[in-house]
């Protein structure tokens, strides 16, 4: 499926060898949003359901690591009506400092159009006041509360914060028998500190509450772990910064539209300076999982249709006999995949505090930035459709 060149890029996997006819396009059995971790560039992610959800496309799964577990929650946590509302106060509420006056809404436009070096001061002053007092309903210094943070004791203690206030909102702005209930299928990712493996916590086996979303955005050592059952968790993106593979890895495999959001770009420039490094490191390593899952499922789905292609040529009762068919029968697949893929890639003045400077301004671009993105690839309709062919995974950059 070829894209315009204006509008970004498509690649697809290796063409399959040409058969008598080419399947026919299907309409999808999953419409996925898949979230992923970057702190307050979350609000991008915002913007993009913002366009979903003016377009009329409800996704019915919708995966999630960090910044993203929360965005998943109040999605899925809120009827379709009151999903962007609730969206706007947690955004609203955790771009507030607790002590010193907030930029109110008023003031953006003011504070947009001033220039480039006064707005940088105001991204680091923003970004000053995210470290010293943390943000509303979010996390708080433990400094506040007598303790300190380096002779603490305790997994749920070790930490230079306290994520209590993000439990509170959490249980205040998401209805959970709706997000448990309410028909769609819900994964955050998290890390088991003592085995160091990453699990997903998924409505589809397990009943979720605010401790399994909190423990998704549990990012040491600014935020303690999160004890489940008995078990301890950190944030997800300590291993994989995308919940991409959660989708591909479900049985059964179903037909699927994806929208991935991802918060890092990675690809850029090359740093000249120490802050500049900073930048780009944590650009590299929380991206770059993506693109390698990505190119892994293209490959492997590749490799599925073409067994599949196989089988066909053996007769049917030898392969009912014939164990080796049988199991081949269960790795093959003709499922189709269109993934639409949105990176937001705008630079920020001081970028190596991008994801923890919860400003109202930065907070309100971040927003506009994935509206704008989305709406851009959702300008092609076509994109919106499985493949057709024999290319079964095609992917879409709508933001290169």
């Amino acid at each position: 499926m070829a894209a315009r060149k204006t509008a970004g890029k498509s690649k697809s996997g290796p063409a399959a060898p040409r058969r008598k006819s080419t399947p026919a396009s299907r309409s999808p059995e999953n419409v996925a949003l898949v979230l992923q971790g970057g702190g307050a560039l979350g609000a991008y992610q915002v913007g993009v359901y913002q366009g979903l959800h003016e377009a009329g496309i409800v996704p019915n799964w919708i995966a999630g690591i960090s910044i993203g577990a929360f965005n998943t929650a109040l999605i899925a946590g809120n009827p379709p009506g009151r999903r962007m509302d609730a969206l706007r106060e947690f955004w609203e509420t955790i771009s507030q400092p607790y002590l010193l006056p907030a930029t109110t809404l008023g003031q953006e436009a003011r504070f947009a159009g001033i220039g480039e070096d006064a707005r940088a001061w105001l991204d680091a002053w923003e970004a000053w006041r995210a470290l010293i007092e943390g943000q509303r309903g979010f996390y708080q210094p433990r400094s506040w509360f007598g303790e300190d943070a380096f002779t603490a004791s305790g997994p749920t203690r070790a930490s230079f914060y306290t994520t209590q206030p993000m439990i509170e909102t959490l249980e205040r702005m998401v209805d959970f028998d709706r997000l448990n209930d309410g028909g769609i299928r819900v994964s955050v990712g998290a890390v088991d500190v003592a085995s160091g493996n990453l699990e997903y916590f998924d409505n589809a086996h397990t009943r979720l509450d605010a401790r399994h979303i909190l423990a998704s955005g549990a990012l040491p050592p600014a935020f303690p772990a999160v004890e489940i059952d008995g078990r301890h968790f950190w944030d997800g993106g300590l291993v994989s910064n995308t919940p991409l593979s959660q989708l591909f890895d479900a049985e059964p495999r179903r037909d699927s539209l994806i929208f991935q959001v991802d918060l890092w770009n990675a690809q850029g420039e090359l740093p000249q300076n120490l802050l500049d490094v900073a930048e780009r490191e944590k650009e590299i390593q929380y991206s770059s999982r993506t693109r390698t899952i990505t190119d892994m499922q293209r490959v492997g789905q590749h490799y599925r249709r073409l067994l599949r292609e196989l089988l066909e040529e053996i007769p049917a009762d030898v392969r009912m006999k014939n164990p080796w068919c049988q199991r081949a029968e269960q790795l093959a697949g003709n499922r189709r995949y269109s993934l639409i893929h949105l990176i937001y890639r705008d630079r920020a003045r001081f970028g190596h505090f991008k994801d923890y400077q919860f400003g109202r301004v930065a907070m309100r671009e971040h927003w506009q930035s994935g509206l704008a993105d989305i709406g851009r690839a959702l300008a092609h309709p076509e994109w919106l459709e499985l493949p057709k062919g024999e290319n079964a995974f095609v992917t879409h950059d709508a933001t290169a």
